[in-house]
């Protein structure tokens, strides 16, 4: 009898082993894509930088996924180059709820499952470019994978906010870091993106 359920506990641990693998394998063989909104220029803690901290981490997601990438620019890119004017025109387009006008557009939008979206927090949101890329397309059937770069506001409700303007299938645990910490420290980032995609299952 203790050989028997010796034997029916190798069984039922084999195939929990195998299903747990078998959900990772699915999550892993999915098409990603990433899409991120990053600005150059004067930036806080960082001074003048010529590639975006959002970026940074972007390109770390997308090599480490296989995923696709997808920057969001504006059509007639009129921000300041200088930190405090762009933080001055960021709240004037928040507190008016505008939506920029963008260029380009992600082809074949629907083969994509998952979905990084990648931002600066702004007065503790999206810039307001993202809930145009946001509301360009349909999310039902997508799930959403956010991550942020920020200098001491970390996520804020960023992830809420994405959720209810994309309404998509899931979203998944954010991803924050301190955007001296992706620019002048990389290998560190690329460790905190490496443990937060192993924890999701990527």
């Amino acid at each position: 009898m203790k050989k028997f359920l010796s034997i029916l506990c190798l069984i039922i641990s084999f195939f929990m082993n195998f299903n747990v693998c078998a959900e990772d394998k699915a999550v892993s063989n999915q098409k990603n894509l990433v899409v991120y909104f990053s600005k150059t220029g004067e930036q806080y803690s960082v001074g003048n930088i010529s590639e975006g901290n959002t970026a940074i981490i972007a390109k770390m997601i997308a090599e480490q996924t296989g995923a696709d990438l997808f920057e969001v620019k504006l059509k007639n890119d009129t921000y300041p180059t200088a930190y405090k004017a762009l933080t001055e025109v960021a709240l004037a387009e928040k507190k008016a709820n505008a939506r920029p006008e963008i260029e380009g557009k992600v082809e074949n939008f629907s083969d994509y499952e998952t979905v990084f979206i990648g931002v600066p927090n702004w007065w503790a949101d999206m810039p307001m470019a993202m809930y145009t890329f946001i509301e360009s397309y349909d999310w039902a059937d997508k799930t959403i994978v956010p991550f942020v770069t920020h200098e001491g506001s970390g996520l804020s409700s960023i992830p809420n906010k994405m959720e209810a303007s994309a309404h998509p299938k899931a979203i998944l645990s954010g991803f924050e870091i301190y955007g001296h910490i992706a620019q002048n420290s990389r290998e560190e980032a690329k460790e905190k993106v490496s443990a937060w995609l192993k924890k999701l299952g990527f």
